[in-house]
C-alpha cells in the first residue's frame, strides 16, 4: 500500500472515530434502545465509494476496534462488529448493483442491515425471540438515519471528487 493511501485511510479512520465519539456525547434521538444516527457510517460510505470494499472494511474494522477499546465494553464491540459488517456487506452489494450511484439508497440499505445485524446479535446472545418486537422500529430508523448519512456522504463525495484519490 502506498504511503499516501495509507495516510488517507488512517485519516478517514481517525475522522470516523472522532465522529463516533462526538455522536456518543449526544442524547438519544428517540427512547428506543439501539437507535442512533450512525454518523460514522458516512466515512465508511465515503471510503467504499472512493477506494473500494477492502479499504472500507479496514477502516470500519479499525474504527470499531478502537472505539470499542477506548469508549465501549466487550459486548458493545460484538454488537458493533455484527452490525457494521452486515451493513458494509449490504452497502457493497448495493453500490455494485447501482454502479456506485445513489449513495443515499446504498446508505439506507446499510442502515437497515446494520440494525438487523445488531438485532440478530442480540437474539444470538439472549436467545429471547421477544427482541424481534423491535424489528419494525429498527427498520424504519435504519432507513431514516441511512438516508441522512447517505445525503451527507453525497455532499462530501461531491467535494472529494475534486481531489484525486491517494
Amino acid at each position: 500500500m502506498r504511503t499516501r493511501k495509507l495516510t488517507a485511510l488512517a485519516l478517514f479512520t481517525t475522522l470516523a472515530l472522532a465522529i463516533y465519539f462526538a455522536e456518543s456525547l449526544l442524547p438519544p434521538v428517540v427512547p428506543i434502545p439501539g437507535i442512533k444516527l450512525g454518523l460514522a457510517n458516512i466515512i465508511t460510505l465515503l471510503v467504499l465509494y472512493r477506494y473500494g470494499s477492502k479499504d472500507a472494511a479496514v477502516v470500519l474494522l479499525a474504527r470499531i476496534l478502537l472505539s470499542g477499546l477506548l469508549f465501549g465494553q466487550a459486548m458493545s464491540l460484538f454488537y458493533s462488529l455484527c452490525g457494521g459488517f452486515l451493513c458494509l456487506l449490504a452497502m457493497l452489494l448495493a453500490s455494485r448493483l447501482l454502479h456506485r450511484r445513489f449513495p443515499e439508497l446504498t446508505s439506507i440499505l446499510g442502515g437497515i442491515f446494520h440494525n438487523v445485524g445488531q438485532l440478530l446479535a442480540t437474539l444470538l446472545i439472549t436467545a429471547v425471540p421477544g427482541v424481534l418486537v423491535y424489528l419494525p422500529y429498527l427498520l424504519v430508523s435504519g432507513a431514516v438515519t441511512g438516508l441522512f448519512t447517505g445525503l451527507c456522504a453525497r455532499f462530501a463525495l461531491s467535494y472529494l471528487r475534486r481531489v484525486p484519490p491517494a
